[in-house]
């Protein structure tokens, strides 16, 4: 099990105010945390503050609390069902290792924090560079518990801000293909990227192009989600996709992870091709474990779900979608409009940016979106009736998209923040939306940090996606037979000669 942090950047700043003192002075505070469960990952998501009152921690050049102040924590995270955090600082940088009073103070309280919240006792340490370490205490026999090192502390506000254990990061190999690239934003990004899990949800024409550029850039491990098989059709907008691949009908993601096996630059790289949505269980727990996500879908439950996440799971979320419309007198393009944006705590949401009809997630999840009735029946203006698109399109979506990413980790001269883009082909214009933050009214920024205890599912099946996969299966039996009887075909022949 792979352990982490995350925390929203308005929290981190608060906990740096109070924990960063002049001449070198610790202190310390409780905060409560939400766990984000992933399929290989579990995540402490640190959602609110609890700081000491007075008298209730002393500091004499170390800090320590009294049995008052933890009991105060420990009921408040008992009414929020939340798990029980606790965050001091050291005078150094950089990931902090613990001293003799650290292990004591932490070790010391895990059994009742244990025994109270159901959840393991966390412990972060943040040094004067405001960089963090973190450890959860799991127990591993009756009244013992252990210290496991979290393998990152991510910050999520305009900026994604990691701090990677240095024992348990992936070296970074530099090889000469990455030279160039290194040379552009230096050794430090490069780390961050070769330690990075990037989600891809959508193996098709723009989630194509974004993962051959982040395999490229050096990013150490892309995970695909896509359940669809390669047709046809795909052709003319699947980089990688041969007619070989639609005659055999071959899933879109396994395709595109042979790909990126023969064009990744980073000396570990690893990619996982899955075979899910994103609105099933299985692949939503897989997206869970991933930095920073890539929605490259255009229908409006998926969407709905990847906002879920980014702001009840702390996953940044860059999403972009192009829409074409065609003269029906003279089948000639009237205007081609895409768009890329980043959606995280501190920024509009896609429900706001309106990137989806929330009116339509319910009706896609009763599957009328999947029924050709339902679908004639929609005027011929609506917009799940337009389904045009071009490679050259898709290359430009994919580009704005992968710059969104390459803006939030790089942050070039202290900027982090493009806002929501919209290109217009036609007039060669780009637009930047003027939204900086969700409408009033929106629900999504009342769940950051909530992850699995939001009090919303967005899960559930997803039938065509399982037809898919059955599908494949019948598939793969049937190529299994023929290979077999020609194996024996072949060795009877050489027999008899």
């Amino acid at each position: 099990m792979i352990y982490s942090v995350a925390l929203p950047s308005t929290v981190h700043k608060s906990a740096i105010n109070h924990l960063l003192r002049e001449g070198g002075q610790e202190d310390l505070c409780f905060a409560l945390w939400y766990s984000s469960s992933g399929k290989t990952r579990t995540t402490a998501l640190v959602q609110r503050l609890i700081l000491p009152l007075d008298e209730e921690r002393r500091v004499h050049g170390n800090a320590s609390f009294t049995a008052a102040y933890f009991e105060r924590a420990l009921g408040e995270a008992i009414r929020a069902k939340a798990g029980l955090a606790f965050m001091h600082s050291h005078p150094a940088r950089g990931w902090q290792g613990m001293s003799h009073d650290d292990i004591v103070a932490e070790q010391g309280h895990a059994a009742a924090v244990k025994a109270a919240t159901g959840l393991p006792f966390v412990g972060l340490t943040a040094g004067t560079d405001e960089a963090w370490s973190a450890r959860f205490w799991e127990k591993i026999a009756p009244r013992t518990y252990e210290c496991r090192w979290c393998d990152s502390v991510r910050v999520i506000g305009d900026k994604l801000a990691f701090t990677l254990h240095p024992d348990l990061a992936r070296l970074p190999v530099f090889r000469p293909e990455l030279e160039r690239t290194i040379s552009a934003w230096g050794v430090e990004i490069q780390s961050y990227l070769a330690n990075m899990t990037v989600g891809v949800v959508g193996a098709g024409s723009v989630g194509n192009i974004v993962a051959e550029a982040l395999a490229r850039m050096g990013v150490g491990h892309i995970r695909l989600l896509d359940f669809d098989r390669v047709e046809l059709l795909n052709l003319d907008r699947l980089l990688f996709a041969t007619k070989e691949d639609a005659l055999r009908k071959r899933p879109k993601v396994d395709v595109l992870a042979d790909a990126l096996r023969h064009s990744a630059t980073a000396g570990q790289f690893s990619v996982e091709p899955l075979e899910w949505s994103i609105v099933e269980e299985e692949g939503f727990r897989a997206a869970l474990d991933c930095d920073v996500l890539f929605s490259c879908v255009d229908r409006p439950l998926p969407r709905f779900v990847l906002n879920f996440i980014a702001y009840a799971h702390l996953i940044p979320v860059i999403d972009g979608g192009i829409r074409i419309r065609v003269n029906p007198k003279t089948t000639k393009l009237r205007h081609a409009d895409w768009r890329a944006h980043t959606v995280m705590p501190s920024r509009p949401c896609l429900e706001c940016l309106e990137q989806y009809d929330p009116g339509l997630v319910s009706v896609e999840r009763d599957g009328y979106l999947d029924d050709p009735s339902y679908i004639a029946g929609l005027p011929e203006t609506h917009s799940l009736k337009h389904n045009e698109n071009v490679f050259g399109f898709s290359l430009s979506v994919a580009s704005f998209e992968v710059l969104q990413f390459l803006s939030l980790i790089v942050a070039p001269s202290g900027l982090s923040n493009p806002g929501a883009q919209m290109y217009h082909f036609v007039t060669s214009t780009l637009d930047k939306d003027e939204l900086e933050e969700c409408k009033p009214t929106c629900l999504f920024p009342s769940y950051i940090a909530m992850g699995d205890a939001a009090p919303i599912k967005v899960t559930g099946r997803h039938a065509v996606a399982e037809n898919a996969r059955a599908e494949q299966r019948v598939t793969t039996a049937s190529q299994g037979w023929f290979v077999s009887l020609w194996k024996w075909v072949c060795s009877l022949v050489q027999k008899m000669k």
